[in-house]
């Protein structure tokens, strides 16, 4: 885990109140296989660049490639390892963009790097704020293969909340 500010608590253990506007952070290892490409493809995205490696040498990739959707599970899947705490995470209210900017092919070596662009505590509910991140999913290469804007909802640190109320 890179952290390239000052010192905070790791980001499994965080509440709302230790995130940061600015913060970059870079965690995660994740290898992709041919088969976990063929087997997402199977159930949820059946073209033939995900599924056939034959039929996906005649297509403009050149080759087997994972399904964008498949990008975004292991995105999450970083996220979830490495980066949201089970102690204040309340879920997300949802992603306001995403982009597939290069392929994912079997033996790619894939990290996230998360950006923390806003932290904006909640007016309605002093318990909770939200995080809006970009999110980059990057290969062995130091290329970006995914990036996406989410948010992330987390409960402030209990303290925090009940000197607000007081």
């Amino acid at each position: 885990m890179i952290c390239m500010r000052k010192q905070r608590p790791p980001p499994k253990e965080r509440w709302f109140d230790d995130y940061e506007a600015g913060e970059v952070m870079e965690f995660g290892d994740y290898a992709v296989t041919a088969e976990e490409i063929v087997e997402f493809a199977r159930r949820y995205d059946p073209q033939p660049f995900h599924l056939d490696p034959a039929a996906a040498a005649a297509t403009h990739f050149g080759g087997l490639v994972a399904s964008g959707w498949m990008s975004c599970s292991i995105a999450m899947r970083l996220l979830c390892d490495h980066f949201i705490p089970p102690r204040s995470s309340m879920g997300s209210p949802g992603v306001d963009e995403i982009r597939w900017l290069k392929p994912v092919r079997p033996g790619d070596r894939l990290r996230m790097r998360m950006h923390v662009l806003e932290v904006k505590p909640s007016r309605s509910k002093p318990d909770r704020g939200v995080v809006f991140g970009l999110h980059e999913l990057i290969n062995q290469h130091g290329e970006v293969v995914l990036a996406q804007r989410g948010r992330g909802m987390y409960r402030r640190r209990p303290a925090a909340a009940n000197q607000e109320n007081a």
